[in-house]
């Protein structure tokens, strides 16, 4: 992201390229106190489990924070709960940053948790027996979490792929839990895109049959051309300037939250998650765990290529982003925090 060699890197020039001069006295790297709100869109899915896995196993304790998740249906909602004051940080999807410097808003990523989108699209087996391809989709219901999330863009750039109008579906928002399963079994949808483990939940029973999978590195790559980060905390850049303690100690939680799911058993997965969150089968989620566990960033940090894959798929739904100039990259995402809390925890 910074044009300098790494060698030359300076912690506190690399920040102030972003407007992000740690606050004066602190300096980056341990526990600081404070509390912090982090808005998210799903709590209960795989697409989060590493926030939930630093909220449950104490890593942002440790790191003398206070924080708290507050559960929203989906990410346009957690995204307008950061922008209304409501949090200071959002769990959501990366391309949000890309969208709100569009509209005006400095938004800025600095953790990433997944690197791949880590959805899957879904027809019914009851209301769509005779599914063949995305063509018979066309006028039909799909599920996503709600409009303007990346489960809705996932499903337009499918049908994008196929050749198909990205508006020839009709996009429900159905939220992320009870709400997706019911709408599906009341042929209220004919399709679902959403992430785990409600989407292997419903495959299991035999209520859905996936049918495009992006819950693996290779088949995000094949969609979206390369590296798609998925799930991030994203925040104001005027928040991660002023309180740049609590956003590495946020960070540095995140990070080893993902270390240790890179290395956990089963058991300990099991252990760690709270039991709603298995939607009543420990076998399905552990399966979908295994499945997804590679798509889990390892150390937090945007990948190279990240932000311009994003970009790039971004702008076959919105041709005017691809314009020169429309969206500065490198004011949407930071890898300093992570960097740091990379180097503290060997990730």
């Amino acid at each position: 992201m910074f044009a300098m060699p790494s060698a030359l890197f300076n912690r506190r020039a690399a920040l102030g390229l972003l407007g992000l001069a740690p606050l004066g006295g602190l300096s980056i790297g341990g526990p600081y106190a404070g509390s912090v709100r982090i808005a998210v869109g799903g709590l209960g899915l795989l697409y989060y489990l590493p926030l939930v896995i630093a909220q449950q196993l104490r890593f942002f304790e440790a790191e003398g924070l206070s924080v708290q998740l507050d559960d929203y249906p989906g990410g346009q909602q957690s995204l307008q709960a950061l922008q209304s004051g409501a949090a200071d940080i959002c769990a959501g999807a990366y391309e949000h940053t890309l969208l709100a410097q569009q509209q005006g808003s400095a938004l800025c990523a600095f953790v990433v948790q997944g690197r791949a989108p880590q959805i899957a699209l879904g027809v019914s087996t009851r209301w769509m027996p005779r599914y063949r391809s995305l063509s018979d989709l066309q006028g039909r219901r799909v599920g996503v979490s709600s409009p303007g999330a990346c489960t809705a863009r996932a499903v337009q750039l499918m049908l994008l792929a196929e050749g198909l109008p990205a508006d020839s579906v009709q996009l429900v928002g159905v939220g992320s839990g009870a709400g997706a399963m019911e709408a599906l079994r009341t042929g209220r949808l004919q399709a679902l895109c959403h992430a785990d483990p409600l989407m292997s939940v419903l495959d299991d029973k035999g209520a859905l049959r996936i049918v495009r999978d992006l819950r693996d590195l290779r088949s995000s790559a094949l969609l979206y051309g390369g590296s798609m980060p998925s799930g991030t905390l994203y925040a104001p850049m005027e928040f991660l300037r002023r309180h740049s303690a609590k956003a590495q100690a946020v960070s540095h939680a995140m990070v080893r939250a993902l270390k240790w799911l890179h290395t956990a058993s089963p058991m300990d997965v099991l252990q760690a998650v709270p039991a709603p969150y298995l939607l009543g089968s420990r076998r399905v989620y552990l399966s979908a765990f295994e499945h997804m566990r590679t798509t889990i960033s390892p150390d937090a940090m945007m990948p190279d290529d990240g932000p311009a894959t994003a970009l790039r798929a971004l702008s076959r739904l919105q041709p005017g982003l691809a314009a020169r100039g429309a969206v500065n990259l490198a004011r949407t995402y930071t890898n300093e925090f992570a960097r740091q809390s990379k180097q503290r925890f060997h990730a």
